[in-house]
Parts: structure tokens; C-alpha cells; sequence
């Protein structure tokens, strides 16, 4: 191999690297939902089978935008552990209803618990 094509394969692959980087920087910076805001708790239901809990609470980002709600999947068999499932802007309150075990409605948007997100930035 000369040294054209060393130097062609080394600058792709730095380029490639600084691309996954950048991108891995704004993934993180803007669609992250575990950097989502606390906010103020408003609600919570427990599952039929009382594995789960969705606690909603509603952020409030100031003058310039709209309230937001963040449902929070509780595991209640795992020691508490949680993850952020719904993140929706321009509302204030949080209607939630489960349909059966792993099924859960918030304000109208259906959940498969505990794969399925909703998150308004990427619909």
C-alpha cells in the first residue's frame, strides 16, 4: 500500500470519528430524555397488576415557552427503578389511564410499557 492511501484511510477514519462524535453530542444535548427537567409532581397511577407506576410531572420553562409534562415509568419489583416515557410540550395536566398490564394511556398517546417513548421532539 503506498503512502497516498495510508494517509486517504487514516483522514476517513478520523472524519468518521469526529462525525459519531458530534453526533453522539447532539443526541445528547437535545433528545436525551434522561436530561429531561425535574419538574412538579401533578399525579401518578399504578398498573393493574401494580408492577408499574407512572408518575406525571408538569415543568414550566419560563416566560418565553409553554408548560411541559414528563411521565415517569416507576418499576415497583426493582427496587424503584425508573425511566422517562412521555415528554409532551404545550400541556399542563396529565390523564393517565391503564388499559391492561403493560398498556398504559397519557393524554391520549398509547404506551406499550416498558419499550414504547413518546416524546413530541421526534414525532
Amino acid at each position: 500500500m503506498n503512502r497516498r492511501n495510508k494517509l486517504n484511510r487514516i483522514l476517513i477514519s478520523i472524519s468518521l470519528l469526529f462525525l459519531c462524535i458530534i453526533g453522539y453530542c447532539v443526541y445528547w444535548a437535545f433528545f436525551d430524555m434522561s436530561r429531561l427537567p425535574r419538574g412538579d409532581y401533578l399525579t401518578e397511577e399504578v398498573s393493574t397488576d401494580g408492577a408499574y407506576t407512572v408518575k406525571a410531572y408538569v415543568s414550566n420553562g419560563g416566560a418565553t415557552t409553554s408548560y411541559s409534562i414528563r411521565g415517569e415509568l416507576v418499576f415497583n419489583n426493582q427496587k424503584n427503578k425508573m425511566k422517562n416515557i412521555y415528554w409532551n410540550y404545550r400541556e399542563a395536566t396529565a390523564d393517565i389511564e391503564w388499559i391492561d398490564n403493560d398498556t398504559v394511556v397519557i393524554n391520549g398517546h398509547r404506551l406499550n410499557v416498558p419499550y414504547d417513548k413518546f416524546d413530541f421532539r421526534n414525532n
